[in-house]
């Protein structure tokens, strides 16, 4: 009984001595060895040349504030339980009268703690936050860890500072060409 009509019908000719002696595989493999020697090599100098890193990139976390300079997070909770890593843990505080300048609304991430040991930089906490309160950088790199207490990324490190903001750019506003490395936007 035949399943399908997809039968194959093999040849079983006999090979050159050539073919024996694999000579045409080992002359195409070496040809191809022999054209990477001439192409332009993808190297940069790392330390004074950073590369373009692109849009769709998670790097750093950091907690947005708005335009008044007020912290965006509620506290909600969404960005911990939609971790799969569990490496996000909060504490809820009501704001008190006088602090109305530095919290949007009424409640607000006393303690937002993120372990970047545990990170798997998936995102999904940024695409979870209502408030846009969340993001992973595009354009910063996690810094290299030297001692374990500086994982864990608290509050101070996390919430951006209104001298170095953030704005995320849209990939078609995007130019990057291979030789220049650096950001540029396109002309709107």
């Amino acid at each position: 009984m035949q399943l399908t009509n997809r039968s194959i019908q093999v040849s079983n000719k006999e090979m050159t001595l050539a073919e024996k002696m694999y000579l045409p595989a080992i002359i195409s493999g070496l040809g191809i060895t022999i054209s990477h020697f001439f192409r332009k090599k993808p190297t940069i100098q790392y330390p004074e040349v950073k590369r373009y890193l692109g849009p769709i990139y998670r790097g750093l976390h950091i907690l947005k504030r708005d335009e008044q300079g007020r912290e965006r997070c509620t506290a909600c909770g969404l960005c911990a339980v939609a971790c799969p890593a569990e490496a996000i843990s909060m504490i809820a505080a009501e704001r008190q009268p006088d602090e109305k300048m530095l919290y949007r609304e009424e409640k607000y991430a006393a303690v937002y703690e993120v372990n970047m040991l545990r990170c798997i930089f998936c995102g999904l906490c940024e695409e979870a936050c209502p408030k846009q309160a969340v993001y992973l950088r595009h354009d910063r790199m996690v810094p290299v860890f030297q001692e374990r207490d500086e994982v864990i990324y608290g509050k101070d490190r996390l919430v951006e500072k209104m001298d170095d903001r953030y704005i995320r750019v849209a990939s078609s506003e995007v130019q990057a060409t291979p030789t220049e490395p650096s950001l540029t936007r396109a002309a709107t």
